[in-house]
């Protein structure tokens, strides 16, 4: 299986291809705003929109809302300096989709295993909110990492609004497919997988238990792993499932 290092956002010239904004993306005024504001009290930050961590080839995309302000805001890689990547890079290393020693930084010794992170907005919002506009606006880059991901299987949602954009960027409407915590819906070729978000405040108020978000990991890694048990069976009969 494929793996890959450290993400960073790639040059302007190429978010085409890479489904990347530029590190100055003006796309969102007020994130673009945000931004330069941070910069300034913060230069030795990232400060700028994250890139997705993992490689393209991977049969699994797990989508969040978008950056931490001191988490991949500052340190320039997903879901890396905060709580909610604690929780999430010990449980993928648990189930195979990630490997080596996350210690919250991007020099660390982290890889991902067939899986990529990406969030459905890549700068980080004032309050940790983005307005409907940008996230429909950084829409395009979802849609983008999607349809570069031949081999994607499976897709899992961190919270409504990760599920409701990539509902949307995989071509269907959001009233057919509601959000429920572990609810398992097909899309085209791509089975979408719900949790909710792994923040510090759904934890900490029960909302998501370590066990419920086991839970949801577990069944992508039994999708994936009986996908490929048919596929390679297939191979082997010449193509023949029956």
């Amino acid at each position: 299986m494929a793996t890959t290092t450290n993400s960073r956002t790639e040059n302007p010239a190429h978010f085409r291809d890479s489904g990347k904004p530029g590190r100055d993306c003006p796309l969102c005024p007020r994130l673009a705003a945000f931004r330069q504001e941070w910069r300034k009290k913060e230069p030795g930050w990232f400060n700028a929109p994250v890139a997705s961590f993992g490689p393209k080839d991977a049969g699994l995309l797990i989508v969040g809302l978008a950056p931490g302000l001191q988490g991949a805001n500052r340190t320039g890689r997903p879901f890396t300096g905060d709580y909610a990547g604690d929780l999430l890079y010990r449980t993928l290393i648990e189930f195979g989709f990630a490997r080596g020693v996350f210690a919250a930084r991007t020099d660390d010794s982290l890889e991902m295993v067939d899986a990529r992170i990406t969030n459905g907005v890549r700068c980080v919002p004032p309050e940790n909110k983005p307005t409907p506009l940008e996230i429909n606006t950084c829409r395009t880059f979802l849609t983008a990492t999607i349809a570069e991901m031949k081999n994607l299987r499976a897709i899992t949602a961190l919270g409504r609004i990760a599920h409701d954009t990539a509902v949307t960027a995989l071509g269907a409407r959001k009233s057919a497919v509601p959000f429920k915590h572990g609810g398992r819906n097909a899309i085209g070729d791509v089975v979408l997988f719900d949790s909710y978000h792994c923040s510090r405040y759904n934890t900490n108020t029960g909302v998501l238990t370590p066990e419920m978000f086991r839970s949801v990991f577990a069944s992508v890694r039994d999708y994936l792993d009986d996908n490929q048990a048919i596929t390679s069976a297939a191979l082997r009969s010449g193509g023949k499932t029956g």
